[in-house]
C-alpha cells in the first residue's frame, strides 16, 4: 500500500472498469457515456476508483477513440461473442500479467455509487479467508446477503483458468468463481445500495437523487 497523506488508500494493483456489456435495456450503445449530473456516467465511476488503485483500464469493445477523453487504456475482450463480464475480467488479468502485476480489482462501469473503501475491504477478506478472489455483497433488511460478482478482486494466475472456462461456454461469474471459492468483503446497503447500477430511465432518476443527496 502506498502512502496517500492521509487520503484514501491506493493499492498497488490496477483497477478494470467493465464497460463491455451491449446496455439492451437503455436501448443499446454506450449506458457509460449517459449524462449523470452533468457528467458522464463513466466519469463518476473513474473518480471513484481512482483513488483506490495505481492505475485504471477500461474493457470496452468496438472503437476505442470514443473513450479517448477519459485518457484511459482501452482493453477489448479477448474472446468473441460478447461472452459477459468474465471475458473482461480475463482481458485484465492478461493485461495485468504483462505488466507484472498479481492482481486486479474489478468495477461496473454502470455503478457509480459504489463504496470508497471498496478495494481495502476486497484485499482484507483475501487475506482473511486465503481465496483467490473475493467479491462484493451487500445485505439486505431481512438478512439476506446479495452478491455483486462484477465487483471483485482477481489473482493473475487464475487466468488461464478462466480462458478455458470461457472456451467451454462458462458465462455467469458464479458459477466460475464458486469453483475456486471467493471471499466475501460485506457492505452495508444503506441509506442506498451502493452497487446499485443503471439499466433503465428510471434507474437514472433515482441516479440523479442519490448524486444530489452525496453532494
Amino acid at each position: 500500500m502506498v502512502d496517500t497523506g492521509g487520503k484514501a488508500p491506493v493499492y498497488d494493483i490496477p483497477g478494470v472498469i467493465l464497460a463491455g456489456g451491449l446496455s439492451r435495456r437503455m436501448g443499446g450503445g454506450d449506458k457509460s457515456l449517459l449524462p449523470l449530473g452533468g457528467r458522464p456516467i463513466l466519469s463518476h465511476v473513474i473518480r471513484r476508483l481512482t483513488p483506490q488503485v495505481q492505475t485504471i483500464y477500461l474493457n470496452a469493445n468496438g472503437d476505442p477513440e470514443r473513450f479517448a477523453p477519459f485518457g484511459l487504456p482501452v482493453l477489448p475482450d479477448t474472446v468473441s461473442d460478447n461472452p459477459g463480464p468474465l471475458a473482461g475480467v480475463l482481458a485484465g488479468l492478461d493485461r495485468a500479467a504483462e505488466d507484472g502485476a498479481d492482481w486486479i480489482v474489478t468495477v461496473a462501469a454502470d455503478t457509480p455509487f459504489f463504496p470508497k473503501n471498496l478495494v481495502r475491504k476486497l484485499a482484507d477478506a483475501v487475506e482473511k479467508e486465503r481465496y483467490p478472489i473475493s467479491l462484493a455483497a451487500t445485505q439486505d433488511e431481512s438478512g439476506e446477503q446479495h452478491r455483486h460478482p462484477t465487483f471483485g478482486l482477481w489473482a493473475v494466475t487464475l487466468r488461464d483458468d478462466l480462458r478455458q472456462a470461457l472456451k467451454d461456454g462458462t458465462r455467469k461469474v458464479v458459477a466460475w468463481t464458486d469453483r475456486h471459492g471467493a471471499a466475501t468483503a460485506r457492505f452495508p446497503a444503506m441509506p442506498f445500495e451502493p452497487f446499485f447500477n443503471i439499466n433503465t430511465a428510471e434507474d437514472m432518476l433515482l441516479a440523479e437523487d442519490i448524486l444530489r443527496e452525496e453532494v
